[in-house]
């Protein structure tokens, strides 16, 4: 059995796609396969949490900037939160 992602480090991976963004090191196209792959991996994996904490995350994230309402929105379809 494989080991859930921890709830920091898909936080980390979030935080640091939004930086590359920013900086412009990482264009739309590459940001949309990176989150495609990080769902994925979520998906397979799993996330070490349950339900109420994997949402109050997706919502901080999104308070914060981190990530847009629009791939709020995708990451709770595809993780089954909506």
């Amino acid at each position: 059995m494989t080991t859930p992602v921890s709830v920091e480090r898909f936080v980390q991976t979030m935080e640091n796609m939004k930086a590359e963004m920013d900086s412009g090191s990482l264009r739309h196209g590459e940001y949309d396969q990176r989150l495609a792959r990080a769902i994925q991996e979520l998906r397979e994996r799993g996330l070490e949490a349950n339900r109420a904490a994997i949402q109050a995350t997706i919502d901080q994230l999104l308070q914060r900037g981190v990530i847009t309402p629009s791939v709020k929105e995708h990451l709770e379809k595809r993780l089954g939160l909506s």
